[in-house]
């Protein structure tokens, strides 16, 4: 008798362990899709610099985590949880940007504060990205500032970006893709300014 209620009660609780496991493994996330800003090729400037060192990419810390931001319209941030950056945003955008005003400045060399080249500027550039998240008509906003110290200089020069880029397509991919837009014209500005010394 003790024993067949002894048995009753471990083939309950090996009834409900085994409907605990498969709701668990329902509800189990997927590994995350990994994205990467792309670098956008731009116009070429022979005047600039011979030495440009990006030295600082400060990002909000709002977009300081591995899921990619949809938004920040209407008070609330909107994340795309299964969505995330290859690697930390700030660390991308120096990348990229540094891939890019090396491609738009040919005859200069351009260095990263973090790169293991290292040599004295001719020119530093200082970036406070302030925003790149969609607002409510789902195109990307790039708002940012920048600071540009030419080597001689006492005062840097100092410039405000907003700059925008549609949505191609929806979800991540299309966001992404005008992230990368973005920050391609965000280069031309900057090389704008390199070369206007």
């Amino acid at each position: 008798m003790i024993l067949a209620v002894v048995v009753r009660q471990l083939s309950r609780l090996i009834a409900t362990l085994g409907v605990i496991a498969v709701l668990a493994a329902c509800g189990a996330s997927k590994d995350p899709l990994l994205y990467t800003i792309a670098p956008v090729n731009g116009t070429t400037q022979s005047h600039a610099p011979k030495i440009v060192l990006l030295e600082t990419v400060d990002i909000p810390r709002y977009l300081d985590r591995a899921q990619i931001v949809r938004s920040s319209e209407d008070y609330r941030l909107d994340l795309k949880t299964d969505d995330w950056w290859g690697e930390p945003l700030a660390a991308m955008l120096r990348r990229v940007l540094q891939q890019e005003l090396g491609q738009r400045l040919p005859a200069s060399v351009v260095l990263s504060e973090t790169g293991a080249v290292s040599a004295s500027p001719d020119a530093t550039i200082d970036v406070d990205l302030q925003r790149l998240d969609e607002d409510a008509s789902g195109t990307v906003v790039l708002q940012a500032q920048v600071s540009v110290l030419f080597k001689g200089a006492k005062q840097p020069v100092l410039r405000n970006f907003r700059l925008t880029a549609p949505t191609s397509a929806p979800g991540a991919a299309g966001e992404v893709a005008a992230i990368s837009n973005a920050v391609g014209q965000f280069a031309d500005g900057l090389t704008a300014m390199l070369a206007a010394r």
